[in-house]
């Protein structure tokens, strides 16, 4: 007996009244919101709009849902259709049943659709979300965890996985916990990619191309530990073939890229930077609404006394204006003598008109 083990759960759901609460879709629903919280972060961080990346989710997840069980149920197909199988259990998503290669086949064609609608690259949306979708995996292999399913090897380790149901093949006993291995190993995928983002400035899909590189090492040795039923070619489970043709695509896809289009996206989402204000523009509304506060509460008082200082101000200066003429006329008795000569003449000129008239 070890002493030492991960313990399965006893059942992989609960009922809430009729509600069945299960582990499986938790886990799948926690990764989803998990991928597109931190891709918004990173979205936002390269110049796009919040919301992006939720709003392109929307098309791209029920896709790679769909994408996914397709795989698994193409590859797998005997556990549906073979004799004294039902195959309506195809359609049973909630038991278990999702192919990683087929949700990134398909969720990419839903991105693609998401992105097009809104008029952004899709490379550069998929560069965002690369890392949260690795952490969601992580979350989302907890699942098998509850399902008690895709364990390795039997083992005596102290980590060993111990399996309990015996329904479906199951042997119970203690096995490589490989639902632990490769959840693991999808959260060093992302944090492996936000690093090389940081360090080389990735773009044009190129942080993308290095998660799916990343994620496919550690799925071909953690694929090769498990004992399920699975197709072989060569000796190697169908889905190590899988993982080495898409490294292998991924790593020419990186080659490629870095030469035709090296850098980064200088602009993610069009528009986008028109609608964040600037940093005058954040502080010129406060600055006038302060302006407008502060005369909206003085008008009233202040009215009268701007009438009163102008009309002061306008007498002063009339005041000015008469003391040079003052000073230039009261010094001078001459120039009234002047001033008053003409007048004298004047009537003197009158009288003598008025004599005239009467002779």
């Amino acid at each position: 007996m070890e002493l030492a083990f991960i313990p399965s759960p006893s059942r992989g759901v609960l009922h809430l009244g009729p509600i069945p609460l299960r582990g499986y879709a938790f886990c799948i629903i926690i990764g989803v919101f998990l991928a597109v919280w931190l891709g918004n972060r990173r979205w936002i961080a390269r110049g796009g709009r919040t919301g992006t990346v939720a709003d392109i989710a929307v098309w791209a997840v029920p896709f790679g849902l769909v994408g996914g069980r397709l795989y698994h149920v193409i590859t797998d197909y005997e556990l549906y259709f073979s004799a004294g199988r039902d195959w309506v259990d195809a359609f049973k998503i909630w038991e278990g049943g999702l192919g990683i290669w087929g949700a990134i086949a398909l969720g990419a064609v839903g991105a693609w659709i998401g992105c097009r609608r809104r008029g952004i690259p899709l490379p550069a949306w998929a560069d965002a979300v690369a890392p949260g979708i690795a952490f969601a995996q992580a979350a989302g292999r907890w699942g098998n965890w509850f399902n008690q399913e895709l364990y390795g090897r039997a083992t005596d380790l102290p980590w060993a996985l111990h399996i309990t149901s015996s329904t479906d093949g199951r042997v119970p006993g203690y096995y490589h916990p490989t639902f632990l291995y490769e959840s693991l190993w999808c959260i060093g995928v992302g944090l492996l990619v936000i690093w090389a983002d940081r360090r080389f400035t990735l773009g044009h899909g190129r942080a993308f191309a290095l998660y799916v590189a990343a994620y496919c090492v550690g799925r071909f040795w953690i694929e090769y530990m498990r004992v399920d039923d699975a197709h072989h070619i060569l000796g190697l489970r169908l889905n190590d073939w899988t993982a080495i043709g898409v490294f292998l695509l991924a790593v020419l896809y990186i080659v490629l890229s870095s030469r035709m289009r090296p850098g980064r996206e200088a602009v993610v989402e069009p528009g986008a930077g028109a609608d964040a204000p600037s940093d005058g523009d954040k502080v010129m509304p406060s600055a006038e609404a302060e302006g407008e506060s502060g005369t909206t509460t003085e008008d009233s008082g202040t009215t009268t006394e701007s009438k009163d200082e102008a009309k002061d101000e306008a007498d002063a200066a009339s005041v000015d204006l008469d003391k040079p003429a003052a000073e230039d006329t009261a010094p001078s008795g001459e120039s009234d003598e002047a001033s008053d000569a003409p007048s004298a003449s004047t009537a003197a000129s009158r009288d003598e008109a008025g004599s005239a008239k009467k002779s």
